[in-house]
């Protein structure tokens, strides 16, 4: 049994839910969102709750159970609130600036980074601080990965785009090598 599956979601007040068929397309105060679940999941609404329960009990109906919930709670929790990420970007030179519809990155390299941001997406940049905003959960986090891609933190003098509050394991370098022999 899906622990996380069995909890019902609570739709907030400007939220509206559409169910049709396997089809769930949810509109709220941000925008508008729309997925297309799978088969072997039931989702049913009931008043203001939506229940989501395996059609028949099988192991991929239950591994699937719980995924659809919280994908379902996700495009609820986006449309009322929606979802932020921040990177924060350490080193020298290194900088981050919008240009119209695209993120310019300055990382070290010979040459500049140019992204086109997503559609639906907020782009902010605030000193070394970049902010990723958004109502689809996923297209957020999977934008932000893409950012910090480009250049992970290293672990020597710790340069490098990182999450807000991302912990970098840091190494001695030459000093430590030479000292334990």
């Amino acid at each position: 049994m899906s622990r996380v599956g069995k909890q019902p979601i609570e739709i907030p007040a400007a939220v509206t839910v559409e169910i049709k068929g396997q089809k769930v397309a949810v509109k709220g105060p941000r925008g508008a969102l729309s997925r297309e679940f799978r088969d072997e999941i039931k989702i049913e609404q009931q008043e203001n709750q939506i229940i989501v329960t395996p059609k028949v009990e099988t192991n991929q109906s239950k591994a699937l159970w719980g995924l659809s919930r919280t994908l379902l709670a996700n495009m609820i929790s986006g449309v009322s609130k929606g979802y932020e990420k921040k990177l924060e970007i350490e080193g020298v030179g290194y900088r981050a600036a919008l240009d119209g519809d695209s993120l310019n990155l300055q990382l070290g390299f010979s040459h500049p980074i140019k992204m086109k941001t997503p559609q639906d997406m907020t782009i902010s940049v605030d000193k070394n601080v970049i902010i990723v905003g958004g109502i689809d959960k996923e297209q957020v986090g999977q934008f932000a990965a893409s950012i910090r891609k480009i250049r992970p933190p290293e672990p020597y003098k710790g340069k490098g785009i990182r999450y807000e509050g991302e912990v970098v394991r840091r190494k001695l370098g030459k000093k430590a090598a030479g000292a334990g022999g």
